[in-house]
């Protein structure tokens, strides 16, 4: 196997391996809603803007957005309520089981990338059996609640983003591009100017492809590694064979289709930046930079070639971080870890900045992850917070440190395109 790309080593072992098994998806009738494009959602933490779920919710009264962040007063009554919509929405022929087990081919296009991957049920494994890598640490409490959510629901109501590097005369590519030469099931395209197109692959032989290839591979989590935990979570209270020992994911080749890193940013609820620039002393060198966005974040990335740097922002402008003091580093970073975790911007921002420099404990009334960066400066401006604005971690060093078995802080990376919310689920009741 080609070890270039995001997989971690060859898996030898007959008994480990991606196993992808097919299921009946739930899909919106197109009948039934005003359009694909408006019942669909981003995953639900990416929902970022001041009036995301407005938003959303408003696009459409059947958005999946009312199943994977329903509104209530508290979260026992949130997962409940999205449990009693999904039932409505069944009885009502809003949404339907498609009529045969199935692996589902899924298309994105757009903004300059193609991307092609299958949607299955994959079989669950932890962490030691080498078959699927995390790099990222999770939350607790957000684990808590997708495992809430899941439980009420009985549903999985998203895929997660995993990656591998797939044969160069593979099944699964053979698969994809038959597929693709066919008519799809559903074809539509979202607000920020994606088009989705989603294939049926039903014939055993087709499928026994893609499964004769996977089985040969390892993968690593893109997106998705607190549904992971959930998952994982869910198969331990469910400890008999069956449908919860597999969780939905879309599973892309990144030696024909490579993903995209991004940053996830920072936002300091209680910390001004005034406050988070009088505390750092000479902790870093500090820029003031009067330019709009654009220009700062280049000033970013030419900052960040050269060691770590940071965009604090929130009051107007935006101050530039960088050239730590190697002494604080040394003082405030655990040396039990590769250089290349030691290295890492939000190794220093969690251990140097956050926990010794500012005292911000990561909880989420303190700490808010955002995906989009002008939402993040947005939110700081308007709530008198510092935004830490990050710059992407390169590719190469997640899939390093994820063969070390090293996991990263939590939320360093952001791999995409991210699957649409709401082309297809999983309802655990059909398996």
């Amino acid at each position: 196997m080609n070890t270039s790309g995001h997989a971690a080593a060859d898996v030898r072992d007959d008994d480990a391996g991606l196993r992808l098994a097919p299921f009946r998806g739930l899909r919106y009738v197109p009948e039934r809603v005003g359009s694909l494009a408006a019942v669909t959602s981003p995953p639900y933490d990416v929902v970022v803007r001041p009036d995301g779920l407005l938003h959303l919710e408003s696009a459409d009264p059947h958005n999946i957005v009312r199943l994977i962040l329903p509104q209530a007063i508290t979260a026992g009554t949130r997962h409940r309520k999205a449990a009693v919509t999904l039932d409505r929405w069944l009885a009502d022929g809003v949404l339907a089981p498609d009529p045969e087990p199935t692996l589902y081919v899924y298309e994105q296009h757009g903004d300059g990338i193609l991307q092609r991957g299958i949607i299955g049920a994959l079989e669950l494994s932890t962490p030691d059996k080498g078959v699927v890598l995390p790099h990222e640490d999770v939350m607790p409490h957000v684990v808590e609640d997708r495992a809430a959510l899941m439980r009420t629901t009985a549903a999985n109501l998203e895929p997660l983003l995993l990656t591998y590097v797939g044969a160069e005369d593979g099944g699964v590519d053979e698969v994809i591009q038959r597929a693709v030469d066919r008519e799809p099931l559903l074809s539509t395209t979202t607000e920020d100017g994606f088009h989705h197109r989603l294939w049926a692959v039903t014939d055993p032989a087709e499928q026994a492809a893609v499964a004769t290839e996977l089985a040969d591979h390892q993968a690593l989590i893109a997106d998705g590694h607190h549904r992971w935990a959930t998952y994982l979570r869910l198969r331990e209270e469910h400890a008999a064979p069956g449908p919860w020992n597999y969780g939905l994911v879309l599973l892309i080749d990144t030696a024909r289709y490579p993903l995209r890193v991004r940053a996830i940013h920072r936002l300091l609820n209680r910390l001004p930046v005034s406050d988070a620039l009088a505390a750092l002393g000479d902790a870093f060198r500090v820029r003031r930079i009067e330019q709009p966005l654009p220009v700062a974040l280049e000033a970013l990335t030419t900052a960040a070639a050269e060691g770590n740097a940071f965009l604090l922002a929130g009051d107007g402008a935006f101050h530039l971080l960088d050239r730590p003091d190697p002494e604080l580093l040394t003082r405030t970073i655990r040396t039990d870890r590769p250089e290349a975790w030691r290295t890492l911007d939000a190794t220093v921002l969690h251990s140097t900045l956050l926990d010794h420099v500012w005292h911000i404990p990561d909880a989420p009334e303190d700490i808010a992850y955002i995906h989009d960066t002008e939402a993040a400066v947005e939110q700081a401006e308007r709530r008198g917070g510092t935004a830490v604005l990050m710059h992407p971690v390169r590719e190469e060093v997640v899939r390093d440190l994820a063969r070390q078995g090293v996991t990263m802080p939590r939320k360093s990376t952001s791999f995409g395109p991210k699957p649409a919310t709401g082309l297809v689920l999983r309802s655990l009741a059909l398996d």
